[in-house]
């Protein structure tokens, strides 16, 4: 399953970034301080977010912006990486630091932005205690959201990892199972489309606000944000920390106008980085 995911993966990549390239007349990042800012993002909230800046406060900064919307998970850093985007905004940095690792990339994070509370979902059950023996679980098949959601089932005791396993947990760390769950593990953006046909799902709140699930009412559980290290983040290659265009971003995305909107618009299921 994951071979296969990671193929289609690949081939959306291709396409989007392809689209990336075409973009501007040399297709190419730059890091003159007067050419729009090239930045990749999902669409919900990252690309919202990224729009309100660039309709309300981007002018006024001297900063142009030119948002490129993805809805997967790889293309976002393949482009950052060979320059046909100048920076990213989608993930958090256990997610970042696995993808440097396991594809040999030099990205960076400039900045925490937000943060999205991971939840479990379900059409057929009020509460998590309500599964069924033998249900089946949705899973996102990203590494580091695998585990990240294995370990909100963990703390709301439907299963036991082992010690140890953290962010990179898979269901073979699974040591107590006592509803014999059984695990879909699918891309993330694939997980709202599905979930009303498995028992439950653990989704990313992007992709829940996507599909209009509204996090704080619908979710059976979701993450604390108490000491969460998910924190979604500005993303750069390395070396690229320091352009004016980036810092000036950086600026407006702390500041006290996008945290209104954050507030406003998301109603809890996104939450400003302190």
């Amino acid at each position: 399953m994951r071979n296969v995911l990671k193929f289609t993966s690949i081939l959306a990549t291709a396409g989007v970034a392809l689209s990336l390239a075409a973009c501007g007349s040399s297709g190419s990042s730059s890091s003159d301080p007067n050419a729009p800012l090239k930045i990749a993002a999902t669409p919900t909230p990252h690309a919202q977010i990224l729009k309100f800046v660039k309709d309300n406060l981007a002018e006024k900064a001297g900063l142009k912006l030119d948002i490129k919307e993805v809805t997967d998970y790889v293309t976002p850093n393949t482009a950052v990486q060979d320059g046909s985007a100048d920076a990213n905004y989608f993930q958090h940095l256990p997610y970042l630091e696995d993808f440097n690792k396991k594809n040999g990339t030099d990205l960076v994070s400039v900045e925490n932005v937000h943060l999205e509370p991971l939840g479990a979902y379900s059409k057929k059950v009020k509460s998590l205690a309500d599964l069924p023996d033998g249900a089946t679980v949705g899973l996102p098949n990203d590494a580091t959201n695998e585990g990240r959601a294995l370990k909100l089932l963990a703390d709301n005791k439907l299963i036991t990892l082992k010690d140890g396993a953290g962010t990179a947990a898979t269901p073979a760390d699974v040591t107590s199972n006592p509803k014999n769950l059984k695990w879909k593990e699918l891309e993330a953006a694939q997980l709202p489309r599905s979930y009303a046909d498995l028992d439950a799902a653990v989704i990313n709140s992007n992709f829940a606000i996507q599909a209009n699930l509204k996090p704080t009412s619908d979710a059976l559980v979701l993450e604390k944000a108490e000491n969460n290290p998910y924190a979604n983040i500005l993303v750069v290659k390395k070396g690229k920390e320091n352009d004016p265009r980036v810092k000036k971003l950086e600026e407006l995305l702390h500041s006290d106008e996008v945290k209104k909107y954050i507030a406003d618009t998301f109603d809890g299921a996104v939450i400003p980085a302190s």
